[in-house]
């Protein structure tokens, strides 16, 4: 498929990569009451039987891995502000705000209960789904985030890396993606970054997601993953402690979550599991076999 410029042109690689069977994916977009629209990607036939949420500055196919290891119906949303979801003029990226979005989404695209999942930004907005529409989440798994979590857990580099928003060339950017550490190897860089930026009407390259213009002014006092200041939220904890359905909380061994910031989610919430992955904060990520195997877990587990 050498020819293949859209979204989709990585995945078949990567399903044979893995030794699996790739699914039919497909783009869905959805009109928001207030004009702006949401995209998703629909992996497989079938009803949803979960729904997949990123981190900021991310968008639905940090899930592609992840999703084919599923090989079961899943929904992967780009929250606004990333991917082809649209940026928000208030700029209010808050859990809460991003999780009416998301009851919107799972109203149009799912006809059951679905496991929830959230990676950092995604996690606190999968919680708050779960706290106010609790007939739309049969298990939430939060993925390397408590609203605990502290701002300076974000590496600075991201400061000075989203200095330069656009480029000449896709080229360009993933060469300053590489200066910057990100990536082990070319090809893999490369797939990140296609599917992270867009040409603008000017012929230059861009980030798709909202966070990387305003990250400059936004990490040097907040948060972990180029947002403003809104996962350390006192409303986070207010929504767990809503949360009716089962929770795991999955830590990364080499995350954002500190062993305070999970000694303080357990008091919270001694009824949650949590479960502990060797990897780094985008578990979903560096390593999705795991990640995989502990959502299929949760979605074959047998509810009373």
């Amino acid at each position: 498929m050498e020819n293949d410029t859209s979204e989709f042109r990585y995945l078949p690689g990567q399903a044979a990569a893995l030794g699996v069977a790739a699914p039919q994916v497909r783009r869905l977009t959805l009109a928001l009451p207030d004009g702006r629209t949401l995209g998703a990607l629909r992996f497989g036939e079938g009803a949803p039987e979960v729904t997949l949420l990123h981190g900021a500055g991310l968008n639905a196919h940090t899930w592609d891995t992840t999703a084919l290891l599923l090989q079961r119906p899943a929904l992967a949303i780009d929250l606004a502000g990333h991917g082809d979801s649209s940026w928000r003029e208030d700029l209010d990226y808050s859990p809460q705000t991003l999780a009416a979005d998301v009851a919107h989404a799972l109203d149009a695209w799912t006809d059951a209960p679905q496991v929830l999942v959230g990676q950092s930004l995604g996690g606190l907005t999968a919680v708050s789904v779960a706290a106010t529409h609790p007939a739309s989440v049969r298990d939430l798994v939060i993925v390397d985030i408590t609203a605990g979590v502290r701002g300076d857990a974000a590496p600075a580099v991201l400061a000075e890396f989203y200095q330069q928003t656009d480029f000449a060339s896709l080229d360009e950017a993933v060469d300053r993606a590489m200066s910057f550490g990100f990536g082990s190897t070319r090809p893999e860089t490369e797939r990140g970054v296609f599917l992270n930026t867009r040409v603008r009407a000017d012929g230059r390259v861009e980030w798709k997601h909202h966070f990387a213009h305003l990250a400059s002014a936004a990490l040097a006092t907040t948060t972990p993953d180029a947002g403003a200041a809104i996962l350390a939220s006192d409303r986070s904890w207010s929504d767990l402690a809503a949360v009716t359905a089962p929770i795991i909380l999955v830590r990364a061994t080499k995350g954002f979550v500190s062993d305070a910031d999970a000694a303080e989610f357990a008091t919270r919430r001694p009824d949650a599991e949590i479960r502990i992955i060797d990897a780094t904060h985008n578990i979903q990520e560096t390593a999705p076999a795991a990640l995989a195997g502990l959502i299929a877990e949760s979605a074959d587990a047998v509810r009373r």
